[in-house]
Formats: structure tokens, sequence, C-alpha cells
């Protein structure tokens, strides 16, 4: 699998916490006491130019209830906010943050992302999310989120009028003419009235359309409304595979929604997560999740799974099969990530402990463990079978992971002509290729 192709593997990375198993914090290294330094993030997506990736990408909840004593404070500074302090430090890579519809306010909302993709001369993208708890209802002034399908429907209008506010109107028409006493030209400003369901907003934004065009949009929802509004409006989209016959089932899932839109011949950019665990060698490599995995209280991850299947399981017995759980149409919760537990279960018919061991990073993202040669072996079979146009890499340790990633498997993507070896270009949309 070493032969030049011309089509280029995509990277991102999700900057969480101190890394995204659930002990990092604990590990002697452990970079914890930087949650709240902002210069912590900016070396993160320092590293992460370092390594060429495409974007950094902050995920985002809206409510912290601070219950545990091992509840980790990972969503200190808001997305926007640390982004736009990344961009100071950073000069290509691309700025993803999540914008959560339920919450929102559409115009407040394009109008920052606006102004940092103009800071930033067009590195910025967007997540679209619907939100998943009612404690952060609780903090929006609502008793409780609303339905599934609600939160669609009004995600579907918030998206719409997002594209408006984003394109209202050009920077072309700002003609500060001096001599004609011309600041602007008004007849190509003009309000677009938008009256929905949800939202009332007459327009223009204050802001002129980005350098890029408009920011990169993302969707993450794998239900099938969600997928129905990836379909419509996501340039990519990030998804949560165990292995390749469920990266293969979303890739048809949405390659077929896609044909049903307005759009149907365009190509929407696949993202799976992706744990990685690497060493010089095989051993190095199991001997570094291993050493994690060691630290993490079993309490802590069986609260994380009791969250995953929406039922409590603090009392099942550790070292027998996982408990019979309902198919995937009875289930009222995140869609993608339970999926991705019974793809574990049926894949390996884990034990209880077994299967907290899958989901300690990541959560069940396809996870590789092994040598940069196997882990790019494995990265290049998604990417050829063409359920991955890239990977939104979840380290599981913060800087740790990521180092050795940009150290050991970059080289190794660079090596066989899958991966860039600078930028090319300079804007968000030029690095994955949509221009």
């Amino acid at each position: 699998m070493t032969k030049t192709k011309e089509k280029q593997l995509h990277l991102g990375v999700l900057l969480y916490g101190c890394g995204h198993h659930q002990a990092a914090w604990l590990m002697p290294d452990s970079s914890v006491e930087r949650i709240g330094d902002i210069s912590y993030y900016q070396d993160l997506a320092k590293l992460s130019e370092k390594g060429y990736f495409d974007a950094v990408f902050f995920a985002d909840n809206q409510s912290f209830p601070g219950k545990h004593s091992s509840d980790m404070p990972a969503f200190w500074f808001d997305p926007i906010v640390n982004l736009t302090a990344i961009s100071q430090v950073t000069n290509h890579v691309g700025l993803v943050s999540t914008i959560s519809s339920t919450f929102s306010n559409p115009f407040t909302a394009s109008r920052q992302l606006l102004s940092l993709d103009h800071i930033t001369k067009g590195r910025v993208g967007w997540n679209l999310v619907t939100s998943m708890t009612d404690l952060e209802a609780l903090n929006h002034s609502m008793e409780e989120l609303p339905s599934h399908d609600k939160r669609y429907e009004k995600a579907d209008e918030f998206a719409a009028l997002m594209n408006k506010l984003f394109l209202s109107w050009d920077s072309n028409e700002f003609l500060h003419r001096r001599e004609e006493r011309k600041l602007i030209n008004p007849s190509n400003i003009q309000p677009f009235n938008h009256d929905g369901t949800y939202f009332k907003v007459s327009g223009p934004s204050t802001t002129p359309k980005s350098p890029q065009g408009k920011p990169v949009s993302m969707q993450a929802g794998a239900s099938k409304q969600g997928i129905a509004l990836a379909a419509k409006y996501a340039d990519a989209v990030y998804s949560v595979s165990w292995n390749l016959k469920q990266a293969k089932k979303f890739r048809k899932k949405l390659d077929e929604q896609v044909k049903q839109s307005e759009d149907s011949n365009r190509h929407i950019k696949v993202f799976p997560g992706l744990v990685t665990y690497v060493g010089h060698t095989h051993e190095e490599a199991l001997a570094k999740k291993a050493a994690l995995d060691e630290q993490l209280p079993l309490e802590t991850a069986l609260k994380q799974l009791s969250f995953f299947i929406q039922q409590d399981c603090s009392n099942w017995e550790i070292d027998k099969e996982v408990p019979q759980l309902p198919p995937v149409e009875e289930f009222t919760g995140p869609v993608g990530r339970y999926e991705t537990i019974l793809e574990i279960i049926n894949d390996t018919q884990p034990t209880v402990r077994e299967l907290l061991g899958y989901l300690n990073a990541g959560g069940g993202h396809h996870t590789l463990i092994g040598t940069p040669d196997e882990i790019v072996d494995q990265m290049e079979v998604w990417f050829e079978a063409g359920v991955a146009d890239g990977f939104n890499l979840m380290p599981p340790t913060l800087p740790g992971s990521l180092e050795d990633f940009v150290e050991l498997i970059v080289p190794e993507m660079q090596k066989r002509d899958i991966f860039r070896k600078k930028y090319e270009g300079h804007t968000f949309r030029e690095h994955l290729g949509l221009i």
C-alpha cells in the first residue's frame, strides 16, 4: 500500500480536556493542571499545524453538573473564544467550533463565525449539533430538551438561516470611495426578511461574506434526521464507526440521502473518529493503552456507559457478558454512539469489563494500536474503501498522543503520498479541496 495517489487524506483533531481516555488526567505526565490555561490549547493547535492537520475542532456542552469528584471541566472556554485565541498563534490550520441550533441565536452565531473567518482570512468551520441533555436546556430557560424531531426541525431552519446570513452581502459592496463620498453600495445590501417557525430575522448580517465564501459546514448526527440534515447542508460530517462494516453502512446511508437532495451529485466528506496508540513496536503501543486502562476507576467507566446507553448499569456483573440491550429502533438517546456499542457487542461478545475497555478512549470510535506502519495500513483500508475521506483524531492523552501521531504517523502517511507535506492553500475550504 505504498503507491502514489493524487487523492489526499484529511485530518482533524478533537481537542478535549487532557485527552479522550477517561484516565488521562490521572497519569503522572498529565496536563490536567492546564485545562484552564489558554496557552495549553494554543500549544496543541501549533502542534497540529506542525503536523499539517486540516483543522482543530472543539465539541461543546452547555452544562457542568459537577456532581462527581472525577467530572472533567473540559468545556472551560467557549469554543469560538478559544479558537479566536488559537487563531492568533497559528497561520494555516482550520478552526472548527460546535454550534447548537437548540440554544443559539442564529444572527449572533453567524456574526461570531463570520468575524473569526475574516480575522483568519478564511480558516473557520462550524459543527451543527442539536444538543443532548436536559441539563443544558435548564441553562437556556427551558424545562427540558425538546423532542428529537422538534430539535431537528429547528436545526433545519437554523442551517438555512445561517446560510442566508453568511451570504447576505459581499465585501465588494464596501466601496469606501472618498472622492465620490460613497462608503457602500446599498442596492446590493438588502434585508432578506426570514419569517419561519422558530426564527424571525430581517437581515442582512453586519458582517459581509467571508474570504472563503462562507465557513465550512460540518455535522455530526447519525440518526435518520441527522443524516438528512447533513445531506442538505453539510460540506463534511463527523461519524462514529467501530469497524469497517459500520463505516460502510454510514457512508451508504449518507450517499442515499444525498441522492434524494437537490444537489444529488455532491460528495460530502466523511471523517470517522480515530483513536490511536502508536509505538516503535506493537508491544510498546499495547503498553501505552494498558497503562491508561489500569488507572481508570471502574465506577467512572460504568458511569460513562450508563450515559451512552441511557440506563443504569452500575450493578451489572463486571466479568459476565453484557446484558441484552434494546434494539436501536427503541433507543431515544444519541443514536450513533448506541449503534456503535451494539456493533461492538455483536462483533466481540464482550464481558462488561471488556466492553468498558473498548469505550475507555473515544467511546467506541475506530481504535488502532501498533506501529506507524500497522496503523497507516488500516487507515488506508478505510480511505481506499471510500468510507473515510479523512479522520477526526481523538488522542487518548494530550499532548502525548498527539505528539506521537505527528512524530510517528504523519511521516508514514507522507511517505506513502496520501498526506500533504506542506499547506498548499490558506482557507479551510482549500485544505479540504472544496474550492
